[in-house]
């Protein structure tokens, strides 16, 4: 008969925290960046089409590093959660912090009953009519949630990315600025000054002041309009 060794349920989380832990550093990072014309979005990413940022509503979007079947299965499933309540109550009720909610429940729920914990960290962004009224929100692979301030940096060398966002973040950063600042950031543990804008995946959730006559405010940057924006005067 075999004897199963006894792991103590203090080292079986320890170990699967680890596990996920080492998953996500091993991915590019992404930051996201509240600033006075929106909420800047911006990946290390030189994918055309796997997606690290993406639309959820009228006024929020997601961002994620990790394993992309595991965090793109859960951008569909908000999508999914956004519609249905949406439909069933009315747009105004779907809101960045109902889905972190949503994502917290399901990300614990792998963490603590399933074999392999999920390797993903996500953030969830609503723009505001204005930059007090944002809302930015982390969740990271054991369901933990966390609002943030200002800005979200996930997934490699975070906390070094973290030290350049938050000497030069302030306030009243325009959108140009807040990209500029983001691709200079992402090049912190590389040689270059910056990140070329063919490097980067990137988007944009616009104030409603600046997107009038429309739900949404997501917009998808190609590289060709980052570029353009890092030309533009600070």
């Amino acid at each position: 008969m075999t004897q199963q060794f006894y792991v103590s349920p203090e080292q079986l989380m320890k170990d699967r925290a680890d596990f996920a832990r080492k998953g996500i550093a091993r991915g590019r990072s992404v930051i996201v960046i509240s600033c006075a014309d929106g909420i800047a979005l911006v990946a290390e990413n030189p994918s055309p089409s796997l997606h690290k940022i993406g639309e959820i509503y009228d006024k929020i979007a997601f961002a994620a590093v990790g394993k992309y079947n595991e965090f793109e299965s859960l951008r569909q499933a908000g999508v999914r959660y956004a519609d249905v309540r949406g439909y069933s109550y009315d747009r105004e009720d779907v809101t960045a912090r109902g889905l972190a909610s949503v994502y917290a429940q399901s990300l614990g729920a792998v963490f603590t009953a399933e074999q392999k914990p999920f390797e993903v960290e996500l953030a969830v962004a609503e723009v505001g009519t204005h930059q007090e009224q944002d809302h930015l929100y982390r969740l990271t692979f054991d369901g933990s949630i966390a609002d943030e301030n200002g800005f979200v940096v996930m997934g490699g060398v975070a906390d070094q990315i973290s030290d350049v966002v938050r000497a030069s973040w302030e306030p009243g950063l325009g959108f140009a600025g807040a990209m500029r600042l983001a691709l200079r950031a992402l090049a912190a543990d590389k040689e270059a000054e910056a990140l070329p804008a063919t490097a980067v995946e990137a988007a944009v959730l616009e104030r409603a002041s600046e997107n009038e006559g429309s739900r949404r405010a997501f917009r998808r940057l190609f590289p060709e309009d980052v570029a353009q924006l890092l030309t533009e005067e600070a």
